[in-house]
């Protein structure tokens, strides 16, 4: 089964779990519970109530409690992890083929109509093809709200510059697409800072400058940027990943060719150890979770906090790798 970042899985007993990354072993797909049948849920598909599922921690402790076959050891990443079997699997949903059936839908609700408009915006002003671009997030599974995001997918380094070049432009325009004021920056941080935190005034001045989320016709849009399958260069068992601690650091990002992306990764070097393990050589800062792409340049030099990793390629050499999103401590910031 090909999932990646961005597609969503239904189990045979009905959870919702979102794809997290583009490395996946052959009998299961690493990926996070969102959505799961509650009769007192919010949300409401064919009859049944449903609900989001916010923190990862809360996440981990349903599945361990009533769900545990979805909770592994991964001998590959070196952790436990929540991931799909692939037996398990009644449904993969795709962002591309839910703009597809959209698109064929002879009435659309508010919210989905603005996600297809936005999805055509954003394709007339890149000029990438229909087929590179989708709709995740509530949208993709139906499970939407009258105030629910937009989540946009977008596949391929070419597309996703184009996009992202496209969305600057727009934003300037101030039509119908506008970047987030301070009282939006001031909502999310109050939203994310749940699990994430981070000095308001450093949160502000950092996503302020990010293009791929902001407002479409006064609605919230985030847009998350995929590498192409032919752009992974990884496979599954490639390199193994072994925890190593954890720690502060600061350090010069030398390459930002990643950023956009999720997985979102930041080549560093001149790494000071603030506090916390010391490993070396550390090379990189990554991170599954969108809400650290884009957070720094090349060039630039930042503070992060993480997960250390020993990363064993292949042929026997390591390096060390800071990993960011497992927990509320973990941040990064330019300094």
């Amino acid at each position: 089964m090909k999932a990646r970042e961005g597609d969503f899985i239904e189990t045979l007993e009905g959870l919702i779990f979102d794809v997290k990354g583009l490395v996946h072993p052959r009998e299961r797909v690493v990926a996070y519970l969102r959505y799961l049948e509650d009769p007192s849920g919010d949300r409401v598909r064919a009859g049944k109530r449903y609900v989001k599922v916010y923190s990862l921690e809360r996440r981990e402790a349903i599945l361990r409690e009533r769900y545990p076959h979805y909770i592994y050891y991964d001998r590959v990443f070196g952790d436990y992890m929540q991931g799909v079997p692939v037996s398990h699997v009644s449904r993969l949903y795709r962002p591309t083929e839910k703009v597809a059936e959209l698109l064929e839908k002879p009435s659309l609700d508010r919210v989905e109509s603005q996600a297809v408009k936005f999805v055509e915006t954003l394709q007339d002003s890149s000029n990438i093809q229909p087929q590179k671009i989708g709709l995740s997030g509530s949208i993709l599974v139906s499970l939407h709200r009258e105030n629910s995001d937009i989540d946009v997918i977008v596949y391929g380094r070419e597309n996703s510059s184009a996009v992202y070049n496209a969305l600057k432009t727009l934003m300037k325009e101030g039509s119908e697409v506008s970047p987030y004021n301070i009282e939006d920056l001031k909502r999310l941080y109050r939203f994310r800072s749940k699990d994430t935190w981070m000095p308001l005034e450093e949160f502000i001045r950092t996503e302020r400058r990010k293009p791929m989320q902001g407002k479409f016709l006064g609605r919230d849009f985030f847009v998350r940027f995929v590498l192409d399958w032919n752009e992974v260069g990884e496979e599954y068992g490639d390199r193994t990943y072994v925890p190593a601690g954890y720690a502060k650091v600061k350090a010069k990002v030398v390459d930002d060719s990643d950023a956009i992306f999720t997985p979102c990764r930041y080549l560093i070097d001149e790494v000071k150890v603030l506090g916390g393990t010391r490993a070396s050589p550390l090379r990189e800062i990554v991170s599954f979770r969108g809400r650290f792409c884009d957070q720094a340049g090349r060039g630039e030099v930042v503070a992060a906090q993480g997960k250390v990793e020993k990363v064993v390629e292949k042929d026997g050499t390591e390096f060390f790798r800071l990993v960011l999103g497992a927990k509320r401590s973990d941040f990064m910031i330019k300094v």
